[in-house]
């Protein structure tokens, strides 16, 4: 979060250009439950691990999970000849900070 957003002077251009990409990667409820079953497992899976629980194919969830990793929702690690994405906890702990500084509520 930028000094701006800190200093309850409204959200700095940055700032909100940054929510508002994190916002249009939850646009899809397909990537907020793709997103929901990483944060719940806790461990990193494969595209074929996660197919295997949604109802989607192996394209379209590694289109979903490319635009959750655009903005860092979920990270890549390459294990051999396949991509294991897991939950980043970082990310994820900063976005209820975000939704309160775009409503006004700063803590």
């Amino acid at each position: 979060m930028s000094e701006t957003t800190k200093t309850g002077q409204g959200l700095s251009p940055e700032d909100a250009q940054t929510y508002s990409g994190w916002f249009r990667a939850l646009a899809d409820p397909m990537r907020v439950r793709l997103l929901n079953l990483l944060a719940e497992e806790r461990r990193p899976l494969t595209v074929g691990e996660i197919t295997g629980r949604l109802p989607i194919g192996q394209s379209t969830v590694s289109h979903h999970l490319k635009l959750l990793a655009e903005v860092r929702f979920v990270l890549p690690e390459r294990r051999g000849n396949s991509v294991s994405y897991e939950v980043n906890d970082a990310c994820l702990e900063c976005f209820p900070a975000a939704v309160s500084a775009i409503l006004g509520r700063r803590p």
